[in-house]
């Protein structure tokens, strides 16, 4: 569901990309205020959208509404309320919720953001390690250098002089990034979340590199002046190399790191922070995206930085950056619930995760701990009798 979440945003951005392309020879201000306007409609039923959405199981067992959260876990797993399937849960994410509550107790606001960062650095369970592990992960996601792509590749494109349509050269690239984000849909439940982080990692910064060294020697670093004063690239097949690079990059960020950053970070969380934990990182994600954003024109525009293909050492070396990364800090979480992720991080055993098992069910442990409510689940059973 998170991939596809992710899968959304790039149709988002192809759709985007469409409408700029159609708008793009008109001559007045309504060539930024069309696609722009037509951003409102989509506001609007994602607003209508928010009425209607659920809150989790875990979100009710919080505040110790037991009826509702069955109901919801009933609803999102297709399973009667009554069932063992949900109540096993129920008394599993109940019992965490109790164990959580007795390490990290409810407190107010500020006290509760201060939880995000409790605990050593080196502490494997602790929340500050969690919290920089998932503000890391978006800020990696941002130094991949993808949405250099997306802003940018218009005018970038168009500076080399060697592309007639720089926009139909941008809506490839969207369209790539459409087509290639469903195949981490199977590959993350198939292979798990690090090792595909590790093989995007790599994939890219092996794409940013050729494409930085094809352009500083034969590509669009290498111009020359026509009769007519424009500049042109010295070897067109050498710039077609170094798009179908681009795009290869953009099939591996889709297929990796767009979709796997956002699915760990709503992993590793444990209840008590988890809604701050999952804000902080995103907040991350968007403070890195804004400074690219505003650090760009200054690294490759002709009057200022005018690195032109040389960007691409730059995020290459931040890619490289992110498969060491990868490799060395991030956890497997793949076939585990929320709760078995807790206990694999209080274990220390991140990349044995996927063979980790309980060592006792949360139902069994679930009537010594769920106190009050053992009344009220036992009046259910005896109704059923």
């Amino acid at each position: 569901m998170v991939a596809g979440y992710q899968f959304c945003i790039t149709i988002g951005i192809l759709l985007a990309s469409v409408f700029v392309y159609v708008t793009k020879d008109i001559n007045n201000s309504g060539q930024y205020r069309i696609p722009i306007a037509i951003q409102f409609a989509w506001a609007i039923i994602l607003a209508g959208g928010l009425f209607t959405l659920p809150d989790s199981p875990r979100y009710y067992v919080k505040r110790g509404h037991l009826e509702k959260a069955s109901a919801s876990l009933a609803r999102l797993r297709g399973q009667p309320a009554d069932s063992d399937y949900i109540q096993n849960e129920l008394a599993e994410i109940v019992a965490n919720d109790e164990y959580e509550r007795s390490i990290i107790p409810a407190t107010g606001f500020v006290s509760s953001w201060a939880a995000c960062f409790s605990g050593g650095l080196w502490t494997s369970n602790s929340n500050l390690r969690r919290t920089i592990l998932g503000t890391s992960l978006q800020m990696m996601q941002q130094w991949t250098g993808v949405n250099f792509i997306f802003y940018y590749s218009t005018p970038f494109l168009q500076s080399t002089g060697a592309i007639s349509n720089p926009f139909a050269i941008s809506m490839i690239f969207t369209a790539v990034n459409v087509g290639s984000t469903p195949l981490s849909f199977w590959t993350v439940e198939r292979f798990g979340r690090r090792p595909l982080l590790i093989v995007g990692a790599f994939g890219m910064l092996i794409c940013q590199f050729l494409v930085a060294i094809i352009g500083v020697t034969v590509g669009f670093n290498k111009t020359y002046l026509n009769a007519d004063g424009d500049a042109r690239a010295v070897n067109i097949s050498a710039v077609n190399a170094q798009i179908a690079f681009i795009a290869i990059f953009i099939f591996f960020f889709a297929s990796t790191w767009g979709p796997g950053a956002w699915i760990l970070i709503g992993e590793i969380f444990p209840l008590p922070i988890r809604s701050r934990g999952v804000g902080l990182s995103t907040a991350s994600n968007w403070l890195w995206n804004t400074i690219i954003a505003v650090i760009t024109p200054y690294m490759v525009g002709a009057d200022k930085g005018n690195l032109r293909s040389s960007v691409f050492f730059v995020w290459g070396g931040l890619c490289t950056c992110a498969f060491v990364y990868s490799y060395f800090l991030v956890p497997e979480t793949k076939g585990l619930s929320l709760e078995q992720v807790d206990r694999m991080m209080e274990e220390s055993t991140p990349r044995t995760s996927a063979k980790w098992v309980p060592h006792q069910t949360f139902a069994a442990a679930m009537e010594e701990k769920r106190g009050s409510h053992a009344v009220h689940h036992d009046g259910l059973e005896q109704e059923k009798v």
